[in-house]
């Protein structure tokens, strides 16, 4: 196995220390881009920056043996930074954010050296997006994604009360279909939890909304609510079938992330096959850590 040289690795900490000025971003791309539990298990966010990152890109270069497609994962994520807008807006920010510019172009540099060792992680990614097309053609997976389709468009027609109940049914079978080991609805020290399920080795809590209104940020700070009182390394799927307020997206952008969000137009993608669930999280997740925005929609991925 080809090792990842002191130099990229230093080079990575440089980058990752300076793209985010305030902590909770710098947390949030973390938490977004590295989906390995033991790694986002051991972030101590009680550190500063640069202590946050030597720790955790240590260890993984250390056990280079396990952790290597991560490091090469995060270093990937990181390159793809190109707005330092973010850090423009501080105080001295034209400096901050060359300091970035030029820390992230030297890790690239040094990135290419490994082109081929991501290829070969990104072409894992592309055999799992080939071998969902191909179970597409299986009769049975896609007369059930047509079978869920179905029972999704007659919601339309029942009465609201009764529509959370039967929706949330359709989604937990939906999310059986994609091996996501999902969790029916349950209730903890008086909080209602819509479902759970667990996607690339991470725990996702999902709560879904089928209102008259755009979902708003005092929906969004209640579910943040429930994050936060769960494990450190546990995320969040927002589901809302009419979508969110520009506010409620805007504020809930900032600092650390701990939800994606989707709406009405991603599901159906999916149940009409146009996308497969798990590349439409792998999508958002990864937006999301690049850019701070929870909510890319679905026509700008397909």
């Amino acid at each position: 196995m080809k090792k990842i040289s002191a130099t990229a690795v230093n080079a990575l900490k440089e980058a990752l220390t300076n793209i985010y000025w305030y902590k909770a971003d710098l947390l949030s791309f973390l938490k977004n881009s590295l989906t390995n539990r033991d790694l986002v298990g051991r972030i101590d966010q009680t550190l500063v920056k640069r202590n946050i990152v030597t720790i955790i890109v240590d260890y993984m270069a250390t056990h280079e043996d396990l952790y290597q497609n991560d490091l090469l994962k995060l270093m990937v994520e990181t390159i793809k930074m190109e707005d330092f807008t973010h850090l423009k807006q501080l105080e001295d920010g034209k400096s901050k954010a060359l300091k970035a510019e030029r820390s992230v172009e030297a890790l690239r540099k040094l990135v290419a050296g490994y082109q081929k060792m991501i290829d070969e992680q990104e072409g894992a990614e592309e055999k799992r997006r080939i071998a969902y097309e191909t179970s597409l053609k299986n009769k049975g997976v896609q007369e059930r994604l047509d079978q869920l389709k179905k029972e999704y468009m007659e919601l339309f027609s029942v009465d609201q009360q009764k529509r959370g109940y039967i929706l949330e049914k359709i989604l937990k079978d939906l999310f059986e279909l994609f091996d996501l080991d999902p969790k029916a609805s349950f209730k903890i020290a008086g909080e209602q939890i819509d479902g759970a399920f667990t996607f690339d080795t991470t725990d996702y809590l999902f709560e879904c909304k089928w209102q008259g209104n755009l979902v708003d940020a005092a929906n969004l700070d209640a579910f943040k609510g429930k994050l936060s009182r769960k494990l450190e390394n546990t995320l969040g799927l927002f589901l809302s079938i009419n979508g969110y307020s520009a506010d409620a997206v805007a504020i809930h952008s900032k600092g650390r992330g701990m939800s994606i969000l989707m709406d009405g137009s991603d599901l159906m993608a999916v149940l009409e096959g146009r996308i497969d669930l798990v590349q439409l999280l792998l999508r958002k997740r990864r937006y999301a850590s690049q850019t701070g925005n929870i909510y890319l929609k679905i026509h700008e991925i397909i």
